[in-house]
């Protein structure tokens, strides 16, 4: 299953940890993946990209969390779902059920988006999605196969 197989290889990091409530999550810096299932089609409507729609299933979202809180406050933001749209990932995070969340201290979100690419049947659903101001990364969600 590729959850488990993202998780052995996330696991291996230093600091490494997977919750579901955003206080474990640390307060330093760092990056996280966030552990989404999507149950019914979706249509975004995001001016950069323009209205892809995303089918069902299980996506991981990479990003970072490098201010004031760190990993906790940005995690916690995502979880609450509310608040104004700022980033990609707030369009998806109101349509989805949170599986969990990766926070890794002293990492950055292109390496756990690495990561999860390499996983076998991992795919990128928008280009772009997430990663406007990265010059490395095809995008940070990717959709994971269940099997």
């Amino acid at each position: 299953m590729t959850v488990p197989a993202l998780g052995n290889r996330l696991a291996q990091l230093p600091g490494a940890m997977f919750a579901l409530d955003p206080d474990e999550a640390p307060p330093a810096p760092g990056a996280y993946l966030l552990v989404l299932d999507l149950a019914q089609p979706l249509r975004l409507r995001i001016a950069t990209l323009g209205r892809p729609e995303l089918p069902p299933g299980r996506y991981c979202y990479a990003g970072s969390g490098r201010g004031p809180g760190g990993l906790r406050a940005r995690i916690g933001r995502h979880v609450r779902r509310g608040g104004r749209i700022h980033w990609h990932v707030d369009h998806l995070a109101r349509a989805v059920t949170l599986i969990g969340f990766w926070a890794v201290p002293g990492v950055t979100e292109c390496a756990l988006a690495e990561i999860a690419r390499k996983i076998p049947g991992a795919r990128i659903p928008v280009l772009g999605f997430g990663s406007s101001d990265c010059r490395i990364c095809p995008a940070h969600l990717i959709v994971l196969d269940r099997a």
